[in-house]
C-alpha cells in the first residue's frame, strides 16, 4: 500500500503546525470549559448549551486529527531543487490563454493552503495539475471541468 503523502510549501507546513498549536493549547480548552458550564445548566437531554459545545468538541478533535495527519505524512517540497524554469509547488505560473491577451498568475501549493482569491491554487487543481513539470514557453492543453483550453506558460519563478 502506497503512504500517504500531503505536499506542501515550507510556509504552509508552519501555518499547519501554528494550528495544531492554537486547536490543542486555544481552542481544545475552550471548548472544555464550555462543556463545564454548560453541564452545570441541570438536565442535558434539553440542554442546548452542552449538545453545541459537544458537536463543537467533536469538530474541533476532527480537525485536530486532520492537521496531525498531514503534519505526519508532510513532504515539504524544496522549489529551489527544480529547474528554475519548470513549474512546481511553490512556484508562481503565469500564463495566458492562446487566442487572449490578459496572463494569469498562480502560486501552486498544497491543497490545504489553496486561496483561489488570492492568487493560490492547490496543487489538485486542473490547472496544476496540467501544469506541473512544465516549463517555460510550453503550450499546454488544461482539461477543467467547463472544457479545455490550451495555454502558454510565459514565466515561472520561486
Amino acid at each position: 500500500m502506497a503512504e500517504k503523502s500531503f505536499p506542501m510549501t515550507s510556509e504552509g507546513k508552519a501555518k499547519l503546525e501554528a494550528e495544531l498549536k492554537d486547536l490543542k493549547l486555544v481552542k481544545r480548552p475552550e471548548v472544555v470549559n464550555r462543556i463545564k458550564v454548560a453541564r452545570s445548566f441541570g438536565d442535558l437531554s434539553e440542554n442546548s448549551e452542552y449538545d453545541a459545545a459537544k458537536d463543537e468538541q467533536s469538530h474541533l478533535e476532527d480537525r485536530i486529527k486532520q492537521v496531525e495527519e498531514m503534519l505526519k505524512y508532510a513532504n515539504v517540497v524544496d522549489a529551489d531543487s527544480v529547474a528554475p524554469d519548470e513549474v512546481a509547488i511553490g512556484k508562481t505560473v503565469v500564463f495566458t490563454e492562446v487566442g487572449e491577451s490578459d496572463s494569469e498568475e498562480y502560486v501552486i501549493v498544497g491543497s490545504d493552503e489553496s486561496d483561489p482569491l488570492s492568487g493560490k491554487i492547490s496543487n489538485d487543481s486542473p490547472i496544476a495539475k496540467a501544469l506541473i513539470g512544465r516549463k517555460k514557453g510550453d503550450t499546454v492543453t488544461i482539461e477543467t471541468p467547463g472544457g479545455k483550453f490550451d495555454v502558454v506558460i510565459n514565466d515561472v519563478h520561486a
